[in-house]
Order: structure tokens, then sequence, then C-alpha cells
């Protein structure tokens, strides 16, 4: 599939089935994603490369290769990478709808709320 260029950085769905989207996401350095939850979908991030910053419902969390964390239905939640060097990550989403429409933002670097 093809790779989805965005202001933070990027990303390529790898599955898209009925159930499930999976997605490998590349956060660029001292760039983050929009502070933003989902109604119809849960998240599972599992670092591969690099050290991810996450603010999971205003909490400041860190994760680094082969540790994962939850993104509970409805939880506020930033991917940041404040490090040097790109990271890379495995989003798992789960839910009933996984349409980029289902991002409410809350707070956004690039102006796109």
């Amino acid at each position: 599939m093809a790779i989805e260029e965005r202001p933070w950085g990027e990303y390529e769905v790898i599955l898209d089935a009925p159930d499930v989207k999976i997605k490998l996401i590349e956060v660029a350095p001292k760039q983050r994603m929009s502070y933003q939850y989902h109604e119809k979908r849960a998240e599972v991030w599992t670092i591969i490369h690099g050290t991810l910053t996450i603010i999971l419902n205003d909490e400041t969390l860190y994760r680094g290769p082969g540790q994962s964390i939850k993104i509970p239905l409805g939880a506020k939640h930033r991917a940041w990478n404040n490090t040097d060097l790109p990271v890379h990550f495995v989003e798992v989403q789960t839910g009933t709808y996984f349409g980029e429409d289902d991002i409410i933002r809350i707070e956004d670097d690039y102006k796109r709320i």
C-alpha cells in the first residue's frame, strides 16, 4: 500500500480488514501528532525504533523498542518524537470504524483543527 505523508512524518497501512487496521508509523525528529481521541476505535502502539513520548489523558509516558501502550476508545492521546532521530511504531486499530475522519483533534501544531 502507499505511504501517506503527514506534517509530522508518514505512515503506511500494512493491513486493512473489516475488524482491524494496522499501520507502520514514522514520527520525524522533534515532531508530534495532534492531541486527539477517537469515538469508534481503540489502538495499541508497539515501538520498533527510537523512544516515543506519549501523552495519554494528560499524563506523559515513554516507550522504547519492544514496548507497547494501549490507547483505549475515547482516550485523549498524542505521539511525540522529542529526539533527534526518527521514531517508528506499529499501530493496531480495533473497533467499528477506521476512517481518518474518526480523528477528533483537541490540539494540533499544524493548524488542522
